[in-house]
């Protein structure tokens, strides 16, 4: 009998586990024993807080990051082939979304292997459901570019994108450079354009707060730095 591959949410920072996983997914995380990882240690203490009694050294952790080639990801699958099932989890929220797992689970699908989502957190969707903007029509872009006139011209363009079709736009940064991404954005986008900065959702300090630049401009900044984040506007 083959396995199956499960796409394993883990949660957007340090928490309580049951306040983002079902306790059916944390049941059937805890049968799992073949694990496809971004950094295994936070893994090791991610299956911890699932099963305080789990066997960690009992258990199969393998790499899968951005450095991975596509040489090595069979490999990763074959447990499957044997009866067993195989968990990817990502380093946080779920995998496949923004996030290398998206490339094993394209070859799971050319091997007819059955791909299972399991239920937990998504800082985009989350974002997007507590921001009121648009949520039938929008676009996840992904990290904006590093060069500053790429980065304004891809502000421009998402902005005037969301205006012509109506459409939300969700970027995210890497958390040391939110704030320069927040100036930019002040700078750049009309006085209308809304702005949704989600912050640290799911935590004590999750901050979400949608206004028109305008306001943000005239508002103290929250503090970001270091803090992940979502970004989300709508012209």
């Amino acid at each position: 009998m083959q396995g199956q591959l499960y796409l394993i949410p883990s949660p957007l920072g340090e928490g309580a586990i049951d306040h983002v996983l079902p306790q059916d997914v944390c049941r059937l995380i805890s049968t799992i024993r073949h694990f496809v990882v971004e950094n295994e240690r936070t893994v090791r203490r991610f299956l911890k807080q699932v099963n305080r009694d789990i066997d960690i050294n009992a258990l199969h952790f393998t790499i899968l990051d951005k450095d991975t080639s596509l040489s090595q990801l069979p490999a990763m699958l074959a447990p499957i082939a044997q009866g067993h099932h195989v968990g990817i989890v990502s380093e946080a929220g779920c995998p496949g979304i923004a996030d290398p797992g998206a490339t094993l689970v394209a070859l799971a699908h050319e091997r007819n292997i059955r791909v299972m989502p399991l239920v937990g957190p998504s800082s985009i969707l989350l974002a997007l459901m507590a921001s009121g903007m648009n949520g039938q029509s929008f676009a996840f872009n992904g990290y904006l570019p590093v060069k500053k006139n790429e980065k304004t011209e891809a502000i421009k363009r998402f902005e005037l994108r969301s205006m012509k079709e109506n459409q939300s736009q969700v970027f995210i940064e890497a958390p040391y450079r939110n704030l320069q991404l927040l100036d930019d954005m002040l700078a750049i986008c009309k006085p209308a354009t809304r702005l949704c900065i989600a912050c640290d959702i799911t935590l004590t300090t999750e901050l979400i707060a949608t206004r028109t630049i305008a306001q943000w401009q005239k508002s103290p900044k929250p503090d970001l730095h270091k803090r992940p984040a979502i970004f989300i506007i709508q012209g």
